[in-house]
């Protein structure tokens, strides 16, 4: 089989017309060339070149393989570049998967932010199933999860970004719109709107036990954009979490709950380092970056 070197050695002396040019192109001797397209034409079992009294000019099947030989020259060059790019992550692709609450900014936001620095990175979402399990499978590359899932497969590394804080969703016309904190107790009667986990209203015990008893649940909404609808229709309250609250309706206000609820803590799900492509790593910098606008956060917390 032939040598990557022995076609950079041919395509030279074909370029120069001379093996002592050649030679000082590739910083090699007049005889190492001179060798070199020896060989070459005993492998092939064709000559290559003519020698000159002036040089050496390409026969028919020295055009021919120096015609293949750039070829497989530059196709070995792209793959050397492809694959820097994948280790310094300016190619290759991050799949995302996260709870609807999540897509609604906080995602969108990341994929602005990685974008800018990293254009060549494709990145893709999926919405409303939980990802960590088809991490394993190669599926996705990183899965957003709650403190309110089971704990992801051992096999996987979860990062901690932030702590989510619920609060209150009102219609803007409702009475307690305009204060900053409300009781809940004051809430007790009112109609209340639930989701999908993990956009639901989450723990009811302390819900409840804030309430003086459980909440009045009328409404049942999967769609995140159907639940804020509702809201603004004054047809019910709901829990609205921190990591959505950029995107709220202006026709909805929110309030902080009194007492506190219990935040839900958001994570990132991922391969370990090892097993982690470099955009990976580069796309889980950005969302830790972002973290300290959307809740509370761990200060020792660091990724990998």
């Amino acid at each position: 089989m032939l040598d990557l070197w022995s076609l950079r050695v041919l395509l030279e002396v074909g370029r120069h017309g001379s093996f002592s040019a050649a030679a000082e192109a590739l910083s090699m001797t007049q005889p190492a060339v001179s060798r070199q397209i020896a060989t070459l034409e005993r492998r092939t079992g064709v000559r290559l070149f003519h020698r000159r009294p002036r040089g050496v000019q390409p026969t028919e099947a020295g055009l021919a393989a120096m015609e293949q030989a750039a070829a497989v020259v530059d196709g070995m060059s792209l793959f050397e570049t492809r694959l820097r790019a994948f280790a310094a992550a300016e190619s290759g692709r991050v799949r995302v998967a996260a709870f609807p609450s999540a897509a609604t900014r906080f995602v969108p936001e990341s994929f602005r932010r990685f974008t800018a620095t990293h254009p060549d990175v494709e990145l893709s979402l999926t919405v409303g199933e939980r990802g960590d399990a088809r991490l394993l499978e190669g599926a996705i590359d990183v899965a957003l999860v709650t403190s309110w899932d089971a704990d992801p497969d051992p096999g996987l590394e979860t990062l901690f970004l932030f702590d989510d804080e619920p609060m209150v969703a009102l219609p803007a016309d409702h009475p307690l719109a305009s204060q900053e904190q409300v009781r809940l107790a004051d809430l007790a009667a009112e109609h209340w709107i639930d989701g999908t986990h993990p956009d639901c209203l989450g723990p009811a015990a302390e819900l409840s036990a804030a309430m003086g008893g459980p909440p009045k649940i009328t409404h049942l909404c999967d769609d995140w954009n159907g639940r804020q609808g509702l809201v603004a229709a004054g047809v019910g309250v709901m829990l609205y979490p921190s990591i959505a609250g950029r995107s709220v309706r202006s026709d909805i206000r929110l309030a902080h709950p009194s007492p506190a609820l219990p935040a839900r803590r958001i994570s990132a799900a991922v391969l370990p380092a090892d097993g982690r492509p470099p955009a990976v790593s580069a796309y889980l910098d950005v969302l830790r970056a972002m973290s300290a606008a959307y809740g509370r956060t761990a200060p020792t917390s660091r990724l990998p």
